[in-house]
């Protein structure tokens, strides 16, 4: 027990304050792996959206899509509408009639299956040499296509990911602390990208090579799957910060605990497949950074499961273990209280948050154990 104990102590300690500093050592000694970029590198493009019920964005949406900087006669728009039943499709064929010298298509898949089926089906009917992937309740910056393609112009490349930015920072406890938490692990993908590849991207805004693009079961994502994909074929998977999206975050726990256990809807296939990819020797650093950066981080609730029940069995050894058993004790004991009483300190929220994304991790567990995980979910209103 006292070897489970130090074990996962250790593993959850390395998953918050090691591995950063680790980078930091390694963001001052390793040579950066620096890109072959041309800037004249000006393909074809495909902007892929999908959608499913986004009558509130769809319309913002489209006004955004068509005032990016990019040569218009290079661009093709698709929104893929994932059996929307509301207005969608209505604004969308609207919006194609009174902007005829665009060039958008409304692509409509019939059977609801999820955001990764709906980009599967549309990227089958898509031209572009570059596919741009975005969602419908994110703005993109105006120069955001010219740097995401920008990077693609080296042919080691099969993934851009670009930087999402949260726009409401400080409207509740839940999007600043969500806002904070992204910023920290925005510190560690640009290093990652620094010196190999980024272990995930993000939905808001990435860049995919068509030729490297690769037909995921619909309950897995691109966030996801596609960095592993683009280095597993010997290519870089990378992030550009110039590369903007902007978007609400979750302005309630409900919403954000939602969204959590949709990302982890695979979580455990996600770190059990193809596990070549620990392989360091093959794949150098991506191997440390994924294995750190996401292995350990989305094994939380094991570790910390495994932390709590040791110590509970060695708490009476000697005062170290008495103290963290009762640490753990009153911090669990204060995320239940905040919760029971709906508390407003941004002090207390902290242990609750922790401890809605360990209990998210275990409920995204349990649904793929059970066969519950589905490839779709109900979108969070509050980041509409």
């Amino acid at each position: 027990m006292k070897i489970v104990f130090w074990v996962s102590m250790f593993l959850i300690f390395h998953a918050f304050i090691g591995y950063p500093l680790s980078l930091i050592i390694l963001n001052k000694f390793l040579k950066v792996n620096k890109l072959n970029i041309d800037k004249e590198y000006e393909p074809y493009i495909s902007i892929i959206i999908p959608a499913h019920n986004e009558e509130s964005v769809i319309e913002n949406k489209l006004k955004n899509l068509i005032e990016l900087e990019y040569p218009s006669n290079k661009v093709e728009i698709i929104i893929a509408s994932d059996n929307s039943t509301d207005n969608t499709n209505k604004i969308v064929t609207n919006f194609i009639r009174n902007n005829k010298e665009e060039n958008i298509t409304l692509y409509e898949v019939h059977e609801r299956k999820g955001k990764t089926n709906a980009q599967n089906e549309a990227v089958r009917t898509c031209n572009g040499e570059i596919i741009i992937f975005s969602d419908a309740n994110s703005i993109l910056k105006e120069d955001s296509l010219i740097e995401l393609v920008k990077f693609m112009s080296d042919e080691t490349v099969a993934y851009v990911s670009g930087q999402l930015v949260y726009t409401n920072r400080d409207t509740s406890n839940s999007s600043n602390t969500e806002s904070t938490y992204w910023n920290y692990d925005l510190f560690m993908r640009e290093v990652e990208s620094k010196f190999g590849s980024i272990t995930a991207g993000n939905g808001a805004i990435y860049a995919i090579r068509k030729s490297d693009y690769v037909e995921f079961d619909p309950i897995k994502c691109h966030d996801s799957e596609m960095p592993i994909e683009s280095v597993l074929m010997r290519k870089r998977a990378v992030y550009n910060k110039k590369a903007i999206a902007y978007e609400k975050a979750g302005e309630t726990s409900e919403d954000e605990f939602k969204r959590k256990v949709r990302m982890s809807r695979d979580i455990l296939c996600a770190h059990y497949e193809k596990l070549q990819k620990y392989n360091f020797f093959k794949y150098g650093w991506f191997s440390y950074f994924y294995f750190c950066h996401r292995h350990l981080r989305n094994s939380l609730f094991i570790l910390h499961i495994l932390l709590f029940i040791s110590n509970l069995f060695i708490m009476n050894e000697n005062i170290i273990f008495m103290f963290i058993g009762i640490g753990q004790i009153v911090f669990y004991f204060i995320a239940v209280v905040y919760k029971l009483f709906g508390l407003k300190s941004k002090l207390l929220y902290i242990p609750y948050y922790y401890s809605l994304t360990i209990y998210a991790q275990l409920v995204g567990a349990f649904r793929q154990i059970t066969g519950m995980s589905k490839p779709f979910w109900e979108k969070a209103e509050s980041t509409r």
